[in-house]
């Protein structure tokens, strides 16, 4: 029963009052209303308010409760703040009745899988087990912070079709990210951390992976990896958590090696380039100049402009290979790149990994 009540948080929509206890305690001592009144300097009309529960038992009338009945002030003050806790319940349960479309747009049972959220029968408790895993305590809040005209304009079109899916994909990395312990965010450092990054492009995620996270911390930058939702099929996500810290957020199931690490330069040019107060998207659309400016970054850091006409000649698997050892990066990098210029997408395939 105990086990229950965690997994589906059972919460009753009534609360009772700390007077019908009161009540109980009189009948025992065989003590009338109005001798309760003398002893305790009440009003007859004081104590019918409190037995309907429309007035609270203060901690001066605890204390009274007590030396007239024997129960001690700690007990009507606990018995006083459960109900009035109950109470609060009760009204928040109401509302969030009337908000119980907004979780249609959100994909709980996603979350529940993810051990994001806690599985629960009733849709209401479901609805707050939600509100929790945003961080919010109404429909309202989320749609101030997620809905904004202002803020989806900057948003990419994916987001406004799908703005639960989105927007849950986005709080992942924010939770995971919160567990990141950065220094406070250094743009000169972050710029040496990004180029010591690079060279671990020709490692495998095992060793890769700490090692980016831990390079990035030290600069104010934590880098969160979720996989997908659906719906969302996103590269990439910059945000600032506050003016010292910035998370990254990448998208690492079924990756090519090209396309992860060309996502997250892409998204540390946003970093170093644009704006604290945006949130970026990198859904491959070169719309904003901003995503435009974010793809040259990380093409010119990766691989130099200059190379491509080299690259887009390249004939044979040596040759990407001999390139890739003087640039100090993987050959699936070489391969994304003359795959982009030249459009032949199954050239070279086999000197490229993907990330599981």
């Amino acid at each position: 029963m105990l086990n229950a009540k965690k997994i589906y948080g059972f919460e009753p929509d009534y609360a009772i009052p700390p007077g019908e206890t009161l009540k109980e305690v009189m009948e025992s001592l065989n003590m009338s209303q109005k001798e309760l009144a003398i002893r305790t300097g009440l009003t007859v009309q004081s104590l019918n308010r409190i037995f309907k529960g429309d007035q609270p038992i203060s901690y001066e009338t605890a204390n009274k409760l007590e030396l007239a009945t024997g129960v001690s002030a700690g007990m009507w003050n606990n018995l006083e703040a459960q109900y009035r806790e109950q109470l609060a319940k009760a009204k928040e349960r109401k509302q969030l009745g009337t908000d119980l479309d907004w979780l249609k747009t959100i994909p709980t049972q996603e979350l529940i899988q993810r051990n994001a959220i806690e599985s629960q029968k009733d849709r209401v408790l479901l609805l707050r087990e939600t509100l929790k895993f945003y961080g919010l305590s109404s429909v309202a809040a989320w749609r101030d912070i997620w809905a904004k005209p202002a803020v989806a304009a900057r948003r990419s079109q994916c987001f406004e079709t799908h703005p639960g899916p989105a927007s849950a994909w986005i709080r992942l990395g924010e939770i995971q990210t919160h567990q990141i312990d950065c220094l406070p965010f250094n743009k000169n450092t972050f710029i040496r951390a990004v180029k010591k990054i690079r060279l671990l492009t020709v490692k495998d995620p095992e060793e890769f992976i700490p090692e980016t996270i831990q390079l990035c911390a030290a600069t104010g930058v934590a880098l969160a990896l979720v996989p997908e939702m659906q719906k969302v099929p996103w590269h990439g996500a910059t945000k600032w958590l506050s003016a010292s810290k910035a998370m990254i957020l990448l998208n690492l199931r079924g990756k090519m090696e090209d396309q992860f690490w060309f996502s997250f330069f892409h998204e540390a040019g946003h970093i170093l380039h644009d704006s604290k107060k945006d949130l970026y998207i990198n859904d491959g659309s070169i719309d904003d100049p901003r995503e435009h400016k974010a793809n040259e970054f990380a093409t010119e850091i990766l691989i130099p402009r200059d190379r491509d006409p080299e690259v887009a000649s390249f004939r044979t698997k040596t040759e990407v290979i001999r390139l890739a050892d003087e640039l100090k990066i993987s050959p699936g990098i070489v391969v994304g790149r003359f795959q982009h210029l030249t459009q032949k997408w199954n050239y070279f395939n086999g000197l490229k990994r993907k990330f599981q």
